[in-house]
């Protein structure tokens, strides 16, 4: 994993942390990095988010492989993973 890819991970776990999740940058024995993403609330509720190119433009990616969002934009990649991982009645 390239520095710049590592560095939009970076990025949205400090996003993600003005949303009251717990996020850090984990990378597994192959090199390869994701942010384990776990609402404090409801433990249960947590996400695997990736980053890496399509075409020329870095994204987030779904634990499933769907795109999420640009990486240039980490603070509304946060919003969204905040949406997907709230608690009923938060």
């Amino acid at each position: 994993m390239g520095d710049e890819h590592f560095g939009h991970l970076q990025r949205l776990v400090c996003a993600l942390d003005s949303h009251g999740l717990l996020a850090r940058v984990v990378r597994t024995q192959s090199g390869r990095a994701f942010v384990r993403v776990i609402n404090p609330r409801a433990t249960s509720l947590a996400e695997n988010v990736t980053c890496h190119a399509q075409a020329t433009t870095e994204y987030y990616w779904w634990s499933w492989g769907e795109r999420m969002h640009r990486a240039d934009d980490p603070a509304g990649a946060a919003t969204k993973v905040a949406r997907v991982l709230a608690a009923v009645g938060e």
